[in-house]
């Protein structure tokens, strides 16, 4: 069993290893850009230290590469603030290419232009409001604000001009909650569809682009409508339909197997 103090000293010796110092000498000085945090070392590998050790051996030249980084920045004048130290790095000589491109704007709404047209600014929301009925600060948003609409709301008044007065009112209520909130999605939706300049149809009406004409939507309902067993003998008729010619729809008769 080992001592204590040999323990003790061996652990002393291993700190003392690890800790490099920050005195980095090298044939030539590496050329530093401190501006963009940039070091240009023009020594010459030792192939043979490579080749015993890649990873150590390129560990130990990117320490001391950005040891000489570090020496070059603590030259530069120091300043305070806030108990804050820092330093005010020059102009960079280099310029450095970007990874990614630079970052588009983000498109308009067509409410934020329209408020950019009518001089519309927005006015910030406060975070809670007072309640005179529950005697308690509301907040704007969030599940508390459900919580005391649905304490407030506990009692709904059937108006007096009701269709139907044992209708639920509060089924009714969430139903119109979840419309617009649907339209507001859908909105949205719209939104970034403008921004990707993605045509979207019309609530209700499809795409202008892609539809069939009418003489092609009619081709296509005479088609549709003797396609079935009767020749289109026992369907019923559509409104203001006009009856095309049958002839020029031939009857392909099925193939009877000899029993």
């Amino acid at each position: 069993m080992e001592d204590v103090h040999e323990l003790l000293n061996k652990r002393a010796a291993l700190d003392v290893a690890a800790q490099h110092s920050v005195t980095v000498s090298k044939i030539l000085e590496p050329e530093i850009d401190l501006g963009t945090l940039l070091s240009f070392d023009s020594n010459d590998f030792d192939t043979k230290q490579f080749r015993l050790d890649q990873d150590g051996y390129l560990l130990s030249e990117t320490r001391n590469n950005v040891q000489l980084i570090i020496n070059k920045l603590f030259e530069l004048p120091m300043k305070n603030e806030d108990g804050y130290m820092y330093v005010d790095l020059p102009e960079p000589r280099y310029n450095l290419p970007r990874e990614k491109p630079l970052p588009t704007p983000k498109p308009l709404t067509k409410w934020q232009k329209f408020a950019i047209e009518k001089g519309i600014k927005k006015t910030p929301k406060p975070k809670a409001t007072w309640d005179d009925i529950l005697q308690k600060w509301i907040p704007a948003y969030g599940y508390k604000k459900v919580a005391a609409e649905k304490e407030k709301d506990w009692l709904l008044e059937v108006p007096g001009n009701a269709a139907d007065p044992n209708i639920d009112l509060f089924a009714k209520k969430n139903e119109a909650k979840k419309e617009r909130v649907a339209k507001n999605e859908y909105q949205r939706l719209r939104n970034i569809a403008a921004s990707r300049k993605i045509k979207v149809p019309a609530v209700g009406l499809p795409p202008l682009e892609g539809t069939l004409h009418s003489s092609q939507l009619k081709t296509a309902v005479d088609v549709a409508k003797i396609s079935t067993a009767s020749v289109g003998k026992f369907q019923p008729k559509i409104n203001k339909e006009v009856i095309s010619n049958k002839k020029k729809y031939t009857r392909i008769k099925k193939r009877k197997i000899p029993s």
